[in-house]
């Protein structure tokens, strides 16, 4: 039988790191660049990455990308819970959701795969943890309501979830409103932007609504972020050299004239990103804040009485 295409690339790049051509530490073709040399599909890069990890001669590196292993470190001993969340969370902060699985876990801890079930009872309750432990390294701001303010408050929760997202890429696809994951230290998250409401007279269906509300734009304005981390990984472009790439056509098609609006914004050279979005959407969401709890309080005042 053929020996499969993944396998015969992964060995070609083995072949080069056991050589010594490849040193420890260099980095190895991402997935896009082994698409572009060899002419094979996505999926078949992807397991010739996951071949090589498995053979133990790669690892991702966060910021780096996939990298040859110091095979001169010492065996490794057997984890404990919190050491199989802290590896599954440095997987996906340098791979993503999609390249973490139980089988590139324990490839990651050099272990046997069925080991780690002593530990997690599936992937969703890796998740779970991975999230929980996110959250609890995180916690809310040392800010008070009576001190600084309800909405001072609330963006600055905002703004700290904004920066895990920023940091943990993976997390937004992570986090549901609709079917959420029990995660202790996220739910602490929601506890504690209800307090800095719980003064207001508020009705405690309108304080949960308004923190979720904000939670919930802040992690849809991030759910972006890592299928961009990922691009920028695979192709060695951030998203400003991207755009200069695109610089051209955008030109042209602005030279059309159907599109005087966005020509003359292009034209006044203000700058663009998600940091500007959420930052520009999060003080218009507080201000609409600000008007219901207004409302609230006006409807459910007690009446005056008559003189």
């Amino acid at each position: 039988m053929d020996e499969p295409v993944f396998r015969r690339i992964a060995g070609e790049i083995a072949e080069r790191i056991t050589s010594g051509e490849l040193a420890p530490g260099a980095r190895v073709m991402s997935t896009r660049q082994i698409v572009e040399h060899y002419g094979v599909a996505m999926a078949t890069a992807t397991k010739v990455i996951t071949e090589l990890r498995l053979r133990g001669l790669v690892q991702s590196t966060p910021g780096i990308g996939t990298v040859v292993t110091h095979r001169s470190a010492p065996p490794r001993s057997a984890p404990g819970r919190d050491r199989v969340v802290r590896a599954a969370i440095a997987v996906a902060d340098a791979e993503g959701l999609a390249g973490l699985s139980m089988r590139r876990l324990a490839a990651e801890l050099g272990l046997p795969t069925m080991s780690l079930y002593r530990h997690v009872e599936d992937k969703d309750e890796l998740l779970l943890l991975m999230m929980d432990e996110v959250m609890g390294a995180n916690p809310p701001p040392a800010l008070s309501p009576e001190r600084d303010g309800w909405r001072a408050c609330v963006e600055a929760l905002a703004r700290l979830q904004w920066s895990m997202y920023r940091r943990h890429t993976w997390l937004a696809q992570a986090v549901s409103f609709t079917r959420p994951l029990l995660a202790p230290n996220a739910m602490a998250h929601t506890e504690w932007a209800m307090q800095a409401l719980d003064n207001l007279g508020l009705a405690p269906e309108l304080q949960f609504r308004a923190a979720v509300t904000v939670a919930n734009y802040v992690r849809g304005t991030a759910v972006g972020l890592e299928e961009e981390a990922q691009a920028e990984q695979e192709t060695g472009m951030t998203d400003h050299d991207w755009f200069a790439t695109q610089q051209r056509r955008f030109d042209a098609v602005l030279a059309t004239g159907r599109l005087p609006m966005m020509a003359r914004f292009a034209a006044s050279g203000s700058d663009f990103g998600l940091d500007m979005l959420l930052d520009f959407g999060l003080q218009r969401l507080l201000d609409g804040l600000a008007w219901a709890i207004r409302e609230e309080r006006i409807t459910h005042a007690p009446d005056q009485a008559a003189p």
